[in-house]
Order: structure tokens, then C-alpha cells, then sequence
């Protein structure tokens, strides 16, 4: 059975966008850290990793990124997952009987709307699925948890209410991680990383490759380079594949003009959800 590594507990959302790239067939394989996801793909104790890399509300994962750049796993493929909350509480409690709500603060800050129109107070933990099992295993009265629906099925917690996030528009982008490139897709999108030259237009002249040949960029973001202090690295999605004609061409380009290019992968894209124009 296939084998997918996720940074912290049963019924973490990262559990939750595995079931819906791999379906309910699949193992999953908990670790404490992005870098244990890291290890655990390339030691091969997981066939894949799957790796949070951006919120639509809250940016990017700097950390990801970083590991993305000093690890040589390969971008496999690529999951949108809209981040819906549960409301849960112990067997017996209704919403009703709820004071406090207790989450990670991410996630309390995304259904700080509906807790405060509640009157709840909300106290801090540090994981969602986590909050939910520790209160399943040791249930307070009046207390709540902000968690999965995923959660809640797996630490047999009642579901009060779902969908308490403020903005429907709340998605993660994760990455599936992999020793290996991807299959060829028919819609295909490609992440690299790379720096520029510190001289005046240099970035300009990296873009163009891209611009001149109509290749779409999808995503740009610089990053602090470690052992270079004030000099960036970039990050840099692209629609279409490495072996494309076009963006061959515009990568070779890319060669020549930067001081280092290193290729993420090139997998197939997922679809981008419709945003909701009324938020």
C-alpha cells in the first residue's frame, strides 16, 4: 500500500488533502517536523510526502521552501485543499453549553468572527488535530475544539457546526513529494528555484526568458539566501512542462543569465478553485 508522510497528528488538514489527491486507499505516516516529511520520503520509509507550501490567506511556508531548496526530492504533483473548520466538542455537549474554543492560532484567527459573535473565549494550542484529540482524550466542560471534520471523526468527537471559517476562500497549497520526477500530465506546471546575478537588470533579464516566449508565470517570491546576507534566492512557478518546447527554451535562457537554477519538478497542475467574489 502506498506509503504518504504529513507533518503532525491524525486528522491534520495534511491528512485530509492526501485522501483527496490519493483517495481513502493509502497509508498515512505521521511526522513531528516538514523535515521529518523530508526524511522520511528520501530514507524511503514513505513513497511520497505531502508538504504544505502556501495559505491563500495567510502566504507562504518559508520554512517549506527553504527544505525545498536544500533537499533534492522532486514536486510530484500538487493538491488544493479548501481548509473548512469543524466546531467539535465531547459526546454529550451542545453548542449551547460552550464557553471556551481552543485551536491553533491560525486557525483561530480564521473563525475569529464566528467565536466572537459566540461571546467564546479562545485559548491557544498548538496543533488543531492535536487540540481535538487531547480534548477527546480529556474532556473540560464548557471547552471546544477548532478542528477537522477529520478529526472529529477519528477521535469520536460530536461535529457542533462546520464551516465556521470566516472567509470561504480558504485554501492550502500543498506539494506531493517523491524521489521521483512525475509522469508526464496533459496540463502540466513546473517549480524551480533560482537567483539572479547581482548586477543592475538582472532580474529583468531572467523574467524575459519567460515573457518573450508567452510561458505564463503563476507564482514569483524571493526568499533570503542563508549564506549570502542581503542576496535573494526566487521562487518561481510557471504553467506548462520542463520538456515543453517553449519552456525549454526559456529555462536554458534562464541558465545563462542567473548564477544558479535549481528545477523543483514538473507535475500535473491541480485545478485552481473558483473564489468567492462576494469576501
Amino acid at each position: 500500500m502506498t506509503t504518504v508522510a504529513f507533518q503532525g497528528v491524525r486528522g491534520a488538514y495534511s491528512e485530509e488533502a492526501i485522501y483527496q489527491f490519493f483517495g481513502s486507499d493509502v497509508e498515512t505516516q505521521p511526522c513531528q517536523s516538514f523535515q521529518g516529511i523530508f526524511e522520511a520520503v528520501e530514507s524511503r520509509a514513505a513513497d511520497y510526502g505531502a508538504q504544505p507550501v502556501e495559505n491563500s490567506t495567510a502566504g507562504s511556508i518559508n520554512r517549506a521552501y527553504d527544505l525545498l531548496q536544500s533537499h533534492d526530492l522532486r514536486v510530484w504533483g500538487e493538491v488544493i485543499l479548501r481548509i473548512q473548520h469543524a466546531l467539535l466538542a465531547p459526546k454529550g455537549m451542545a453548542l449551547g453549553d460552550v464557553v471556551r474554543v481552543r485551536s491553533q492560532p491560525e486557525a483561530l484567527a480564521q473563525c475569529k468572527r464566528y467565536v466572537s459573535n459566540h461571546g467564546w473565549a479562545s485559548e491557544t494550542s498548538y496543533d488543531t488535530a492535536g487540540s481535538a484529540r487531547d480534548l477527546a482524550a480529556e474532556p473540560e466542560p464548557g471547552v471546544a475544539a477548532i478542528a477537522s471534520r477529520l478529526a472529529g471523526q477519528l477521535y469520536g468527537l460530536e461535529e457542533l457546526d462546520y464551516g465556521i471559517e470566516d472567509s470561504p476562500n480558504n485554501y492550502t497549497r500543498f506539494f506531493i513529494l517523491s524521489i521521483d520526477d512525475a509522469p508526464r500530465a496533459q496540463r502540466s506546471k513546473t517549480s524551480l528555484v533560482f537567483a539572479s546575478r547581482h548586477q543592475p537588470g538582472a532580474l529583468y533579464d531572467c523574467i524575459g526568458e519567460f515573457s518573450k516566449r508567452h510561458v505564463n508565470l503563476s507564482k514569483l517570491e524571493s526568499r533570503p539566501r542563508p549564506n549570502r546576507p542581503w542576496q535573494y534566492s526566487y521562487y518561481l512557478d510557471f504553467d506548462g512542462h520542463c520538456q515543453d518546447p517553449e519552456c525549454e527554451a526559456a529555462l536554458m535562457g534562464l541558465l545563462r543569465r542567473s548564477s544558479f537554477v535549481k528545477l523543483l519538478g514538473s507535475y500535473p497542475a491541480a485545478t485552481t478553485p473558483t473564489l468567492d467574489e462576494t469576501e
